[in-house]
């Protein structure tokens, strides 16, 4: 019977282990040095090497080649028999299979008897975070005290499951993801070995949809092998069923054109032609972070063909970053929900739909019809539970009409008689003249309105920094100082650049007539709270709500 590819290409040697030279390293070093521990946990993603890490050590361990420094030398009795599955001295344990306290019992009773070939017995526990509570507490002593002729090496992809009582009793190696590079490197070499005729363009196809792990993309290569002779990029995309991504990028022009019915049917075909509705929840997911890494200027860390990247261009200018962020966490939740589903591509169709329906303006931070009916973001406490019933019929009608009107509309008194009266909606800005005279006292309502304005300026000069205005709220305005809101540490710390805030502070000068200072702080849920001396515009949606309704902010930390 014909090995499969993986099997037959791993590794005898050091050398031949990729991407994972600092566990290597230290491996061959012990060796050289005698000094080997009795237990070893090796932990990381599948298909990185660790089972075959753990085999090269159990032979370098009974090589007897008199030079420390050439174990394994795969020519001696016992190099050969281990290569050839008949060393007897070298047992592997399935964990998932062999869970129960009995099993480790067995173990244990065992494990004191020599070794029948070599000086040492090794034992390599596969999947060990598999073993029950019982069992990791049956294993604990002899794990800690062997046998001097007994070593074990337990191998895992879950280490957050191993108790801190096995953890403390191993020496720990991490084994990591194999870089993209790395894997279509190591397939180009092995298919000319083999004299497999693989197109350039595949073994980049394959490497993607690996996501890390070598022995999948063997795997993938092996499947291939098995159609034809020569392996083509249109063949290896229906086989592995990435002509999918072609379908995603559809799915994503929709969802920026805001074209649900184009984009329901997309996902309607993408299911029919077989794809898996958790695989293509995955996939978008994907490439929806690749416009993020996109955006932030992270286009290094985006690994897609020319053709994807040329169109990656092309969705990072549609979406703003507020949107793209929620377009991602609602499409996460489908890769969550699919199983669950009765009905295939039901969370795939309530992502795209609900998106579009609770999300801004794809391009745009202004707030959209559906989140026009919400309070601001900044946590508010009502007080009108200890109000009478009197005050609160008194109060509930002007706060509401004030928290309902549109942000470019303002309500003031009639001079005649000093009754409010709505204004008249604003002309577009590209009709009137937003400067501000310097001599008058500037509002936040007033670069509310010219908000829109300076962010399309500063695109103008720099695109990242529009893109990090773009997920700020304009939070309040004390002294010459604007604040500026953010959701998270790190688009604070983005925009705290000194390029970024002089930009800005250049086109408000440019726009408002008025040279103001800018100030980031993070909205988050914890307890601290904004100072005392922050003045938040008494016109504004929060000044409204806590003059008004009687509420607090109590969910802003400032970064002084």
């Amino acid at each position: 019977m014909t090995k499969a590819l993986y099997r037959k290409w791993r590794p005898q040697d050091w050398d031949e282990v990729t991407s994972q030279e600092h566990v290597i390293q230290t491996l061959r070093n012990a060796v050289v040095n005698e000094r080997v521990a009795h237990a070893y946990l090796f932990a990381g993603p599948r298909g990185t090497g660790k089972t075959t890490s753990a085999r090269l050590l159990a032979k370098a361990l009974n090589c007897i080649e008199p030079d420390l420094a050439h174990r394994p030398c795969n020519t001696c009795e016992y190099c050969l028999a281990l290569n050839a599955g008949r060393f007897m001295d070298l047992i592997e344990i399935d964990a998932a299979s062999n869970t129960s306290v009995d099993d480790v019992r067995d173990l244990r009773e065992k494990i004191n008897f020599s070794p029948s070939q070599g000086r040492y017995k090794v034992y390599i526990i596969d999947e060990v975070h598999m073993l029950s509570t019982a069992a990791f507490n049956a294993l604990l002593k002899t794990l800690e005290e062997p046998p001097p002729h007994a070593i074990f090496i337990l191998a895992t992809t879950e280490i957050h499951k191993i108790p801190a009582t096995v953890l403390s009793r191993c020496q720990r190696h991490e084994f990591r993801r194999i870089p993209v590079k790395a894997i279509i490197e190591h397939l180009k070499l092995k298919s000319e070995e083999e004299d497999i005729v693989v197109d350039e363009v595949v073994f980049s196809e394959i490497a993607r949809q690996a996501t890390g792990s070598l022995r999948d993309a063997i795997s993938l290569l092996d499947q291939l092998t098995s159609t034809t002779d020569h392996i083509t990029l249109k063949m290896a995309q229906n086989i592995l069923g990435t002509a999918t991504s072609l379908r995603v990028l559809e799915i994503i022009s929709a969802l920026a054109k805001q074209d649900v019915a184009d984009g329901l049917t997309q996902i309607d075909q993408a299911l029919d032609s077989g794809s898996d509705p958790r695989q293509l929840a995955r996939q978008i997911v994907t490439y929806l972070r690749n416009i993020l890494l996109y955006k932030m200027g992270n286009a290094d860390q985006v690994e897609v063909s020319e053709e994807v990247r040329g169109q990656l261009d092309e969705h990072a200018s549609q979406f703003s970053m507020p949107a793209l962020l929620r377009a991602i966490e609602a499409f996460n939740q489908a890769t969550m929900q699919e199983q669950a589903s009765w009905h295939p591509g039901l969370g795939l169709e309530l992502a795209f739909t609900t998106f579009l329906d609770t999300s801004n303006p794809i391009n745009d931070d202004r707030p959209g019809p559906a989140e026009k009916k919400h309070l601001p973001e900044i946590k508010i406490e009502s007080a009108r539970e200890t109000s009478t019933p009197t005050m609160k019929s008194k109060k509930k009608e002007p706060s509401e009409k004030k928290l309902q009107s549109k942000p470019t509309q303002e309500q003031k008194p009639d001079p005649t008689t000093g009754i409010n009266q709505r204004q008249e909606p604003e002309q577009p800005e590209t009709q009137q003249d937003t400067r501000h005279k310097s001599g008058d006292e500037l509002t936040i309502s007033e670069i509310q309105k010219s908000w829109t304005t300076i962010k399309s300026q500063v695109g103008n000069h720099n695109p990242r920094t529009e893109a990090l205005l773009n997920s700020a709220k304009l939070t309040g305005l004390k002294a010459d100082t604007l604040i500026l809101g953010f959701s998270s540490e790190i688009l604070k710390d983005m925009m705290d650049k000194t390029g970024n805030i002089n930009l800005t502070k250049d086109i408000l000068e440019e726009v408002l007539n008025r040279s103001l200072s800018i100030k980031c702080i993070v909205t988050t849920q914890g307890d601290n709270t904004i100072p005392d001396d922050l003045n938040i515009d008494k016109d504004g949606m929060v000044g409204t709500a806590t003059r008004d309704l009687g509420g607090k902010i109590n969910s802003a930390k400032v970064d002084e």
